[in-house]
């Protein structure tokens, strides 16, 4: 059983900044191996790609209107993938949420290719 639990979201006043975060754990789970992404969800829309890491760190694809103003990182010795996000605007607002897929994964924007998902982080900013 592969359980990723995200936190760090909350409600954040537009230009802020959060850095959220996401624990993955399982017995048979080996997250260096795992790409690892964020995507998030606001009301009445559906779910879209933020971001994603393989396994290295050393590459990262981002949605475009996030770039320059999110970071995505991970730390295979805690097993943790994080999002910074600074200059948040009001349309950030959604649920964000981590997935963890296969390190061979290519098209790393793609939901349907990602294997876990955690339960999601509600994130607010206010105008």
């Amino acid at each position: 059983q592969v359980q990723l639990v995200e936190s760090g979201g909350g409600l954040v006043q537009a230009g802020g900044s959060l850095r959220l975060s996401c624990a993955a754990s399982g017995r048979t789970f080996i997250f260096s191996t795992y790409v690892l992404g964020w995507f998030r969800q606001a009301p009445g829309k559906e779910r879209e790609f933020v971001a994603a890491i393989r396994w290295s760190g050393s590459s990262t694809n981002y949605k475009d209107s996030v770039k320059g103003r999110f970071a995505i990182s991970r730390d295979n010795a805690k097993n943790t993938v994080y999002l910074q996000m600074n200059s948040l605007k009001p349309e950030d607002t959604a649920v964000y949420y981590c997935a963890a897929g296969p390190g061979g994964l290519v098209a790393v924007s793609i939901q349907s290719g990602y294997d876990y998902w955690g339960q999601g982080t509600q994130v607010t900013v206010s105008s």
